[in-house]
């Protein structure tokens, strides 16, 4: 009989807790606004805001030979959708446009480009704009393929062909966009998952402790146990909430395709959503104020995600130390697990491990949480 009124007692006190949270949750619009708009936000700066593909790079191209030869060798610049070239008349304009930032590259065509390309040994001069190394490459990469494209144009309409060879075409897998959209997209839904579960939780219950509306509660019959879940509950739904607007974003707003389980993919999002709701009770506990709780849960929680997780820089290029602290990081993991759910599909090696990770990651913060939590006035 004691144990039927222990039990009754405390889902009686827990949904009294539930039911309260839930009225504050609602009663403060900030916490509203963290939890609902600020996905909204971020997704939509993020996603529209963060590029890493190159467009309408210009191009200065100096043409030297005024040959028809010549010419037709940079119309190929023209035709690429991601070039916009500019016809200079000197070298000289063209350097001072580089160095102006005004274009991203030069391609010169010498004098005698006509005369060496029938003695066998033409050669054009490409300088690239190399303060961003990245859109450097990317650059070189997208006007090599143009000029390219002339030589096999010329090949093709050469009555004296060359015995057929090896015929090389190229296939993306996982991005047949081509767009790094379909890349950052998933990723950002780790980092408002992040933001949302350790950032807000952190922040609601160290302002509990400063008003003292926790110390209250501790002179009432329940249990630490029973308010960390009452507190888990609202905040634990208002997660999903910027979930779902997130898959809505990523399949409506920016096309971003789903091959893996959807089911896996809410499943695998919820424990992850546990770690950073984990990550912000502890940091409450221990802190239990709120510009500190603020600023621990964005250094422990949301940097480390947005740097060292894999979601701008690919950990297998960053220095030892670096790439271990990463592979600590449950946000790691769910970067990982995401990407390939969305880009891949269900790779059950990776799926098991990975929620693997989240599911003890959750259960020793949680745990760690509780044991934090005490009734008690230090």
């Amino acid at each position: 009989m004691k144990l039927l009124r222990d039990r009754a007692g405390f889902r009686l006190r827990l949904r009294s807790l539930i039911r309260k949270e839930f009225r504050q949750l609602l009663r403060d619009k900030s916490n509203l606004a963290i939890g609902v708009g600020l996905p909204i936000v971020l997704i939509l700066i993020f996603g529209y805001g963060l590029n890493l593909d190159v467009k309408d790079a210009r191009i200065a191209v100096v043409l030297e030979d005024a040959s028809p030869t010549a010419v037709d060798v940079v119309s190929g610049l023209h035709r690429s959708e991601y070039l916009v070239p500019i016809r200079v008349t000197s070298l000289h304009r063209a350097e001072a446009l580089m160095r102006d930032r005004a274009v991203d590259a030069v391609v010169q065509v010498p004098s005698d480009f006509s005369r060496r390309l029938a003695a066998g040994d033409a050669q054009i001069q490409i300088l690239l704009q190399g303060a961003d190394a990245s859109r450097a490459g990317i650059t070189r990469g997208y006007v090599t393929a143009a000029l390219a494209q002339w030589a096999q144009i010329r090949a093709d309409r050469s009555v004296a062909r060359p015995p057929p060879g090896v015929t090389v075409v190229d296939r993306m897998w996982f991005n047949s966009a081509n767009t790094s959209i379909w890349y950052l997209v998933p990723g950002l839904i780790v980092l408002i998952m992040t933001l949302v579960g350790a950032f807000l939780t952190a922040l609601v219950m160290a302002r509990e402790w400063e008003r003292g509306t926790l110390e209250a509660l501790f002179v009432t019959p329940v249990r630490p146990t029973e308010i960390l879940v009452a507190k888990l509950v609202p905040y634990f739904c208002v997660g999903l909430l910027g979930l779902a607007l997130c898959l809505l974003a990523a399949r409506f707003l920016f096309a971003v395709p789903m091959h893996g389980s959807l089911l896996i993919l809410l499943i695998s999002s919820m424990l992850y959503l546990l770690v950073a709701l984990g990550i912000g009770l502890v940091i409450s506990s221990v802190t239990r104020n709120q510009f500190l709780a603020s600023q621990i849960a964005l250094l422990s929680s949301f940097m480390p995600a947005l740097m060292l997780s894999g979601f701008l820089f690919d950990l297998r290029n960053v220095p030892t130390a670096i790439r271990l602290v990463g592979e600590i990081l449950p946000a790691t993991y769910f970067m990982e697990l995401i990407k390939t759910l969305f880009l891949a599909g269900n790779v059950w090696p990776l799926i098991v491990k990975n929620n693997a990770v989240l599911a003890l990651w959750a259960t020793a913060l949680l745990a760690l949480a509780r044991f934090v939590t005490r009734k008690r006035l230090d």
